[in-house]
């Protein structure tokens, strides 16, 4: 009895090892996987230069704080507003609610690739919806 107590222990125990990987990027948008977010905290500390006005946790330094729940400009941080709001910026007649936070240009200023964008916002997604 006791053989098969641990058995079927240790069964579960692998099906929920198997399925956590599963089950963490289920809390993520369609589409972005944990890979692309890694891939998005590289290029945010670095080439993507979002840094220099994000600071290089995100919580804000020129440009505003990306992991609470304000958003200027992307409603609730929705996954593809960030995509669009990344590769177009944020024009200086669209900075609005904080006029102490200017404007950003398309990709930060930086040459980053439209699938760098996608990145960089899988990343930022996480920095405010605790994934």
């Amino acid at each position: 009895m006791r053989t098969r107590t641990r058995l079927g222990l240790l069964v579960l125990a692998l099906t929920l090892a198997a399925s956590a990987p599963a089950m963490a990027q289920a809390k993520l948008p369609a589409g972005v996987t944990p890979a692309m977010v890694e891939q998005g905290k590289a290029i945010f500390t670095k080439t993507g230069l979002c840094f220099a006005c994000h600071g290089m946790d995100g919580k804000g330094a020129v440009g505003p704080n990306l992991t609470d729940n304000t958003w200027l400009h992307v409603k609730d941080g929705d996954y593809q507003g960030l995509v669009a709001l990344i590769t177009k910026g944020v024009a200086a007649n669209e900075v609005m609610q904080n006029p102490s936070k200017g404007p950003m240009p398309a990709k930060g200023g930086s040459s980053i690739s439209d699938d760098d964008v996608k990145a960089v916002a899988a990343y930022v997604w996480t920095l405010s919806h605790g994934s």
